[in-house]
C-alpha cells in the first residue's frame, strides 16, 4: 500500500538532498510536528464541519459565496492549465492553491487534487480506492476519525486554506428523470433552508425541457443579489432565447413563436449549462 510517509520521504530527499537516515529523520520531525498540532483539538465530524462552514461565511463576506460541487466539477480544479487547486476533506472543499508545491502537479499529494480525500488522509494512504470514497468516512475507526479531524483543523486553522463550499455526492442529487411542475420549481429559488451536506440552498431553473441546479457554481449570478436572481425558481427558456429579464418571459416554456436564431441562442445557453458549467441536471419540466 502506497503510504503518505513513503511518498514524503522521496519528495524531501529530492528537496533537501538528504538520503537514508537523515532524510527519514527530517520526515519524522515534520510528520510528528504536524500530528501534534493537528491532534490538539478534536470534535465530532458533523460538528466540526458546521464550524468550518460557519466561520467561512463570517470571514468571506466580501468574497464569492459558498457553492456546491459535483465530483465532475471538482475534478477540474487540479492545478493544471493555471487552474486553482481544490480538494475535499469529508465533503468540505478547500482551496489549497497556496500549497501548490504539495498538492499541485509534481507535488507529493498531487493525487488528492480535485478529489474527495478524507478517507485517504485518515488512513495516511495514497491508494486510489481511498479517493472519492464517500461511504468510507462513516466506516473509519476512532483513531482514523481523529486523524481526519486533525487534517480538517490543520487546513482550517493552521494553513487557513479558504473554504469554497461542499462536495455533494451524486447519490444525494434528485434523479435526472424527476418531473417538476412550475409551482414546485418556484420552491427552489435559493431562499429555502440549506439541505444537509450542501453549502448553499438549491437554485433551480428550467431551460428547454431540463431543470438545472445553479447552486453548483452559479450562486453569485442566480442567488441573492445576483444579476440573474429573477431566474431562480423559474422557467427561463424564453428569457434565454430573447436575452430578456422581462417577467412575461419567465412564466411559460412555450417557444413555438420564437425565431430560429432565438432558439439557437437558447440551445447555446443550455449547452453551456450542461457541458461547460456542468450544472447538475436534477429533473425535467412538466410538459
Amino acid at each position: 500500500m502506497a503510504s503518505i510517509f513513503e511518498t514524503l520521504h522521496e519528495y524531501y530527499d529530492r528537496l533537501t538532498g538528504t538520503t537514508g537516515g537523515l532524510g527519514y529523520l527530517v520526515i519524522l520531525a515534520l510528520v510528528a510536528g504536524g500530528y501534534l498540532y493537528t491532534s490538539a483539538s478534536f470534535m465530532s465530524s458533523q460538528e466540526h464541519n458546521r464550524v468550518v462552514l460557519s466561520t467561512s461565511k463570517k470571514d468571506d463576506t466580501d468574497k464569492e459565496p459558498l457553492r456546491n460541487f459535483t465530483i465532475t466539477q471538482l475534478q477540474k480544479f487540479n492545478g493544471t492549465n493555471d487552474q486553482p487547486v481544490y480538494l475535499s476533506v469529508s465533503g468540505i472543499v478547500f482551496d489549497v492553491s497556496d500549497g501548490r508545491d504539495f498538492y499541485g502537479p509534481g507535488g507529493p499529494y498531487e493525487k488528492f487534487a480535485g478529489c474527495e480525500c478524507g478517507v485517504a488522509l485518515a488512513k495516511m494512504s495514497f491508494d486510489s480506492e481511498h479517493l472519492n470514497d464517500f461511504d468510507g468516512i462513516a466506516q473509519l475507526n476512532f483513531g482514523e476519525k481523529a486523524e481526519l479531524e486533525g487534517w480538517i483543523d490543520k487546513f482550517t486553522n493552521y494553513r487557513s486554506y479558504p473554504v469554497k463550499g461542499r462536495l455533494v455526492p451524486d447519490k444525494l442529487l434528485p434523479r435526472a428523470d424527476h418531473i417538476w411542475t412550475a409551482d414546485e420549481l418556484a420552491l427552489h429559488d435559493g431562499t429555502q433552508e440549506i439541505p444537509t451536506n450542501y453549502a448553499a440552498a438549491p437554485i433551480y431553473i428550467g431551460a428547454g425541457n431540463k431543470v438545472f441546479d445553479m447552486s453548483f457554481g452559479g450562486v453569485s449570478f442566480y442567488g441573492a443579489g445576483g444579476p440573474y436572481q429573477k431566474f431562480a425558481g423559474k422557467i427561463v427558456s424564453r428569457a434565454l432565447a430573447k436575452m430578456s429579464l422581462d417577467d412575461d418571459d419567465l412564466v411559460s416554456n412555450d417557444v413555438s413563436d420564437l425565431t430560429e436564431k432565438q432558439l439557437g441562442i437558447m440551445n447555446d445557453w443550455i449547452k453551456t449549462f450542461e457541458e461547460k458549467k456542468n450544472y447538475p441536471i436534477v429533473g425535467r419540466l412538466e410538459k
